[in-house]
């Protein structure tokens, strides 16, 4: 009789949390929990504040977001979050946060970033930390970024550079690497199609993509991921912890951004299709970036399972600056679990910490 009564209770407990997943998701969402300070905006951007915990070393960690994304996956859970994690390591921690971005913003392209908005933003976070020097981070497309903003600027402030998961050779990132060799070929075959297509011919408006087309899109270049999230939750309704995390990350991946169509005009046209950085060198209109002129120290990241950007196309950076202190590393998990697995919070974000602790100035 109480084997019944205990199989009836469990069987209303997941009916009752599958329900609540359904038609109240929102409502387990954990994501950005930790408090956080305003200190500038930038148009529609805005760089968030989040004071270490007892702070131990001068120069602030900056993060530099992606575009697409929205912010949670810096802050996921209250017992896995990244910018809590380095926080309590003793740094002084910001986000740049580059807001809801829309229509409106097809025309922005990479100059916009990376000759505009971080040069003003991180300007006045040196003068919020009360720092000459920073530690700059970026992953996937802010990778890029946060590149080739130092290889432009040359500043001799960023004291220590973050690269994860960023295309460097496209054409070696698997089998899209190989799709994006062959288009390059035969555009290349008819030189009115590859100048209109090179030359930012395309109205912004045909590149422009929505952050719903976005979510959808992330899914669909990771179906077995997505598959395995929704039949462990299925498989263990009566895990709170696991129901909390599977509509914490939904509410992740169901809320992308736009992505500009300037900014695609650059990233997919040139980036990945012309695979220039390969090369160490990239051209942005008038303005000729060399990854030459980067001689800070630099850590290098690759997801080991991440099939958008596999760690063969991350490698060669390594030989493409001047920095005498490079550090190369594969980071358990695919391309969104590098950033907040639980074996990359485990693994991987204590070598970061160390790895900065050794270059950056203690109080």
């Amino acid at each position: 009789m109480e084997q019944l009564k205990k199989k009836v209770q469990d069987r209303s407990l997941k009916f009752k949390n599958l329900s609540t997943r359904i038609f109240n998701g929102k409502s387990l969402v954990l994501s950005q929990s930790t408090p956080y300070e305003v200190i500038t905006e930038y148009k529609q951007a805005r760089v968030r504040y989040y004071a270490a915990s007892e702070r131990k070393y001068k120069e602030p960690l900056v993060f530099v977001a992606p575009l697409a994304i929205n912010m949670a996956i810096y802050d996921l859970y209250p017992y896995r979050s990244l910018v809590k994690y380095f926080c309590d390591q003793g740094f002084d921690v910001y986000l740049l946060d580059w807001g809801q971005l829309n229509y409106k913003d097809r025309f922005l392209n990479f100059l916009n970033f990376i000759d505009e908005a971080i040069p003003y933003c991180i300007h006045k976070i040196r003068e919020h930390a009360q720092s000459d020097q920073i530690s700059l981070h970026g992953w996937s497309m802010a990778g890029i970024f946060v590149l080739l903003y130092t290889a432009l600027h040359q500043p001799n402030y960023v004291k220590n550079l973050i690269v994860l998961g960023s295309p460097i050779d496209s054409y070696a990132s698997g089998s899209i690497g190989k799709l994006y060799r062959k288009i390059n070929y035969y555009l290349s075959q008819n030189k009115k199609i590859k100048q209109a297509i090179y030359s930012g011919l395309i109205p912004k408006q045909f590149l422009h993509t929505p952050g719903l087309l976005n979510a959808i899109g992330f899914k669909v270049l990771d179906p077995k991921g997505w598959y395995e999230g929704h039949k462990q939750l299925l498989l263990n309704l009566d895990d709170q912890q696991l129901l909390h995390e599977h509509a914490t990350l939904g509410n992740f991946l169901n809320h992308m951004v736009d992505y500009p169509g300037g900014v695609n005009q650059d990233m997919l046209f040139n980036i990945w299709l012309q695979n220039p950085l390969k090369q160490g060198m990239i051209q942005l209109k008038d303005k000729k970036i060399e990854l030459k002129k980067i001689d800070c120290s630099l850590l290098i990241g690759a997801g080991r399972s991440d099939q958008m950007i596999t760690a063969d196309a991350v490698r060669p950076l390594s030989e493409l600056t001047n920095s005498h202190d490079v550090t190369f590393t594969l980071i358990p998990g695919g391309h969104l679990g590098l950033m907040s697995s639980q074996k990359s919070a485990d693994e991987f974000w204590p070598v970061l910490s160390e790895w900065l602790d050794q270059r950056s100035t203690k109080l």
